[in-house]
């Protein structure tokens, strides 16, 4: 959408929430999907955004962009104003899972064992503005699921045991300056990490394990010091079921967790529940902006109510949500509802702050009807 017809659509969407009594901030990214993004063959898994560019991951191996299609191995980028597919194609020979952008870099952590012709097993970097593969080279032994960035680290969570023949034991951290391993960072997970985010100088994680460093109370949900990776024991909430993706803001920490019917859940960062949501299928992403809390998954509807039955079906009522939803601050049900379709659905979302977009990847083929496979740009 140019600049200019998204901004006349915003006002409208505000001055529509005051007229009537809608919260403005539920609706700040519209339904609408850009018709001129690219699409890609396989499942979109990994988001990072930077500046204007989107950076993707996946199990893609083309690229369809305005009638024609091009080679992308498992990397690409576009730039989310035009919805131009960007030259940027490093070519990695496994399913890339992870991204992040740092100062300089593009990482990347998944499945490959060669990115861009060079040897990498589960983990490269890359420069942001070319293809090039940086130096950055490590051995892990087990899958990599999740990277995040801060504290002048590099953070890494999955199922692994150790990483350049160090025990690591689903977690472990690089420093962003040298590379190299942290041997002070090295809290231990005993079962799969499958999100991190790095805020105010901690490390939040979520994931299927039952506690981290065996503290009691780290179940699926837990919070680490961001330079030593000791366990914060007044963050202790106990997350109901297994967590696959995990989002922070000032207001605290939101999880989308799997189990019989999916959940969004805002916790404060005292890890007491503030709001949550239940849903008909798995919530599989989660990303925050402005207030508002964005929620992707299998799921086809929104409970009413906390209470769902068998396979996760809603009991007390429902309202239709296909792969994406929204939650305001106060944990009401936002109109938000772009419509996606698939089995698997939505499996990861992204929000830019600075340009107001909202990149949603995962196996979906439509959004809104349209053509849109596997991702969308609202």
């Amino acid at each position: 959408m140019p600049a200019l017809l998204r901004a006349v659509a915003l006002v409208t969407i505000l001055l529509l929430g005051l007229l009537f009594g809608l919260p403005a901030q539920a609706t700040a990214i519209g339904n609408r999907v850009l018709d001129s993004a690219p699409t890609f063959n396989g499942g979109v898994y990994a988001i990072a955004q930077r500046g204007p560019v989107v950076y993707l991951g996946g199990a893609f191996t083309s690229a369809t962009y305005r009638g024609r299609t091009y080679p992308r191995l498992r990397l690409a980028a576009l730039d989310a104003r035009s919805g131009a597919l960007l030259s940027w194609a490093p070519a990695a020979d496994g399913t890339v899972r992870a991204l992040v952008s740092t100062e300089d870099s593009i990482f990347a952590a998944g499945d490959f064992h060669a990115v861009g012709g060079h040897d990498r097993d589960s983990l490269a970097r890359l420069s942001a503005g070319t293809s090039a593969v940086l130096p950055f080279k490590h051995t892990l032994t087990g899958t990599a699921y999740t990277l995040t960035s801060g504290n002048g680290r590099l953070y890494l969570g999955g199922s692994f045991t150790d990483v350049d023949g160090r025990q690591r034991a689903g977690l472990a951290a690089f420093s962003l300056r040298t590379g190299d391993l942290d041997d002070r960072w090295r809290p231990r997970a005993d079962d799969a990490v499958h999100s991190l985010v790095a805020y105010g100088g901690q490390v939040f994680a979520g994931g299927g394990f039952h506690t981290i460093d065996e503290v009691r109370g780290t179940l699926r949900l837990a919070v680490m010091h961001g330079k030593t990776g000791e366990v914060d024991e007044d963050f202790l909430p106990k997350a109901p079921a297994e967590v696959r993706s995990i989002a922070v803001d000032q207001a605290g920490v939101y999880a989308a967790t799997a189990g019989v019917g999916g959940r969004a859940i805002a916790y404060s960062f005292k890890g007491k529940v503030r709001w949550q949501r239940v849903f008909d299928g798995d919530a599989a992403a989660i990303a925050t902006a402005g207030g508002v809390t964005y929620v992707g998954g299998h799921f086809d509807s929104a409970c009413l109510t906390a209470k769902n039955g068998v396979h996760g079906a809603c009991v007390d009522g429902s309202q239709p949500r296909y792969k994406l939803a929204a939650v305001t601050a106060a944990g009401e049900l936002a109109p938000w509802a772009p419509q996606g379709n698939g089995v698997i659905g939505v499996r990861v979302l992204s929000v830019n702050p600075d340009t107001g977009v909202l990149v949603a990847g995962g196996d979906f083929t439509t959004i809104n009807g349209l053509d849109r496979r596997r991702l969308a740009v609202f």
